[in-house]
């Protein structure tokens, strides 16, 4: 029979759209376990969790700002045979978990305050990783990388160790200041418009562009495009103006003076080399004041380097698990 992964359990781009229908979802299936975690002001928060054999730790995922818990089956399916539990879950006002019931566009994406993403992190944690062994181990991106590193500076011994996939220290906000970004959302909000959409952006309208996306791998943008445009609840694709505030405003939070090095676990920080959606600088800056931490940049990515073809993603991948499981 054809083999269709590689030695770590990813899957191989000449294949990739008919093995993960096939092949990995309906054996990331048989292993799941749904559960609803209570967070954040008693928000639902939907969580799965997969149990691996002879299993040798445990990884929390934190997805990115309009994303999911689903849109990581690769890299939960790589994580299993590897030997690692995982926990997953759809941040508030995404996916399956809890939004705001004044809002009725299910792609626009709204959070209140920034540490509501904390609470209900510390939520998952509590009643869903809890369950598994340690050692635990989280890996973030983007967005999820800015409320992990917000958890982290309030929770240092929580994980032992940490991976970072391009965290949205500081979000690319189009040259404005965060400043100005920050004096229009106020403002927005003032009459009544936070939970409105940012004049700059549009609902979601079908199928998207891969020149435009954020990832570099065509066959894992053509697979997760067309899953995106079949589930609406994965449709997440604008902000509100009470979100862009919060991202705006997170930097400040992120760096202010001793908070970085509040965090102790080794970490790994992973910069996108082509990377329109967070800026390279505050995050260099946030994995220099780490106690036990690096930064690399990862030739020929974009923002989601676990989105990359399989030259850029399998060896990227690897490292991180070697790093994890060493």
């Amino acid at each position: 029979m054809e083999n269709r992964f590689n030695e770590d359990g990813l899957v191989l781009e000449n294949s990739y759209q008919e093995t993960m229908d096939s092949q990995v979802l309906p054996w990331l299936k048989e292993r799941e376990t749904v559960k609803t975690v209570t967070g954040c002001n008693d928000k639902p928060v939907y969580t799965v969790t997969y149990a691996a054999e002879n299993a040798v730790g445990s990884v929390l995922i934190v997805h990115g700002f309009t994303e999911n818990a689903y849109k990581y089956s690769e890299l939960i399916h790589s994580l299993l045979v590897s030997g690692l539990n995982v926990v997953a879950y759809d941040q508030r006002g995404h996916g399956r978990s809890y939004r705001d019931e004044r809002i009725q566009d299910l792609s626009l994406t709204h959070v209140g305050r920034f540490e509501e993403y904390v609470e209900d992190m510390e939520a998952v944690i509590a009643q869903a990783l809890s369950a598994f062994p340690k050692p635990w181990y989280v890996f973030c991106h983007s967005m999820g990388g800015a409320v992990t590193a917000l958890y982290l500076e309030k929770h240092a011994d929580t994980f032992a160790k940490a991976v970072f996939c391009a965290p949205m220290i500081a979000p690319n906000l189009g040259g404005v200041s965060p400043a100005v970004i920050s004096a229009i959302c106020r403002g927005a909000k003032m009459v009544g418009k936070g939970r409105g959409r940012v004049f700059v952006s549009k609902p979601y309208a079908g199928p998207e562009d891969f020149a435009t996306s954020a990832a570099s791998g065509k066959a894992r943008f053509d697979w997760y495009d067309h899953v995106k445009a079949t589930h609406k609840e994965f449709q997440n694709n604008g902000p509100t103006y009470s979100w862009t505030l919060e991202a705006a405003q997170v930097t400040k939070k992120i760096l202010a003076p001793g908070a970085v090095e509040k965090i102790l676990c080794p970490v790994q920080v992973y910069g996108a080399e082509h990377d329109g959606s967070v800026m390279p600088e505050p995050q260099a800056a946030f994995a220099a004041r780490l106690k036990n931490g690096s930064r690399t940049v990862i030739p020929g990515s974009r923002h989601e380097i676990f989105r990359s073809p399989d030259a850029v993603l399998f060896p990227w991948w690897h490292g991180i698990l070697g790093f994890i499981k060493g």
